[in-house]
């Protein structure tokens, strides 16, 4: 199976990205967006999978992350939900897609892809929206529950080192670790998981700013981010997607499902935040057979 690497030039930066597959087959190919925001493409490495059926996967590590363009020293302000829209809309011309192409967004990347989405670009055939928040309002009340559900020392760890502003400390860090193993992925991370945490951790310019210094303490600039009130401008057919034991939780993509015309949710009963991790086989079934539905 071909793959191909390339570094599209746009506006001063440099995007990474990559096809599996062959991206000239009759299949519209799948663009994946990672999530973060301030991730890498690594973590969703699994997806490539779905080009067994034919169909070209695109990666590509959004700007400020991986093998794309950093930009530690710019301020909070440059971060914003367009330029990562505007990066988007730049890959799919260069790539020549735009006419006929589906979208899987993860975490941030769904939501990411619901603000694609809502815009009603021509050539959006379908909408996956992964493990994603409606609101950053319905996530952090998702992680507060979440939270009060650990060992009561976790908990006393975690409040005394963001208070103190330690949250840079290995004690934090280690009482983070029994929240992500229980809400983003319960089994032993593989490598490519561990690159992508590894890779916030070598440059957290993204992550640090437009969330905050973990997935339950959130503070950046996506803070009062929402699009509840807009889901109603989807127009093509999405399929949700999230884990029994996820960190977003039903109640945080409920109005996905409330307010998108056509849609469907599946549930993963093992999983948390990477069902494409944790049940790896069945969740590439649901999505190649939902992609070759909506070609």
């Amino acid at each position: 199976m071909p793959v191909a690497e390339g570094i599209m030039e746009w506006d001063g930066y440099a995007t990474w990205y990559r096809v599996t597959g062959d991206i000239n087959s009759a299949l519209a190919p799948l663009v994946v967006l990672h999530g973060g925001p301030g991730c890498t493409h690594d973590y969703v490495d699994s997806i490539a999978d779905i080009a067994q059926s034919g169909r070209a996967v695109i990666h590509y590590d959004q700007i400020g992350n991986g093998k794309s363009t950093h930009l530690p020293e710019v301020g909070a302000g440059f971060w914003t939900v367009d330029l990562f829209l505007r990066e988007l809309d730049q890959l799919l011309g260069f790539l020549k897609i735009s006419d006929s192409y589906h979208v899987l967004g993860q975490s941030w990347g769904g939501m990411l892809a619901a603000e694609h989405a809502v815009r009603r670009p021509a050539g959006l055939k379908s909408l996956i929206i992964a493990n994603s928040p409606a609101s950053m309002q319905l996530w952090l009340a998702a992680a507060n529950g979440l939270r009060a559900e650990l060992p009561a020392d976790v908990q006393k760890t975690l409040t005394s080192h963001e208070e103190a502003g330690t949250t840079d400390s290995a004690e934090y860090e280690a009482a983070t670790r029994v929240f992500y193993d229980r809400h983003v992925c319960r089994v032993p991370w593989p490598d490519y998981v561990a690159r992508t945490f590894a890779a916030i951790e070598d440059d957290p310019t993204v992550y640090h700013t437009m969330n905050g210094p973990t997935e339950f303490h959130v503070v950046g600039t996506l803070k009062g981010w929402s699009i509840v009130d807009r889901l109603d401008q989807v127009s093509v057919p999405t399929q949700l997607i999230s884990g029994r034991y996820d960190e977003a939780t039903p109640a945080a993509v409920q109005p996905y499902a409330d307010r998108i015309p056509d849609v469907s949710w599946k549930i993963f009963e093992n999983s948390s935040h990477m069902p494409h991790v944790e049940e790896r086989e069945p969740y590439m079934e649901l999505v190649a057979a939902f992609l070759a539905e909506n070609d």
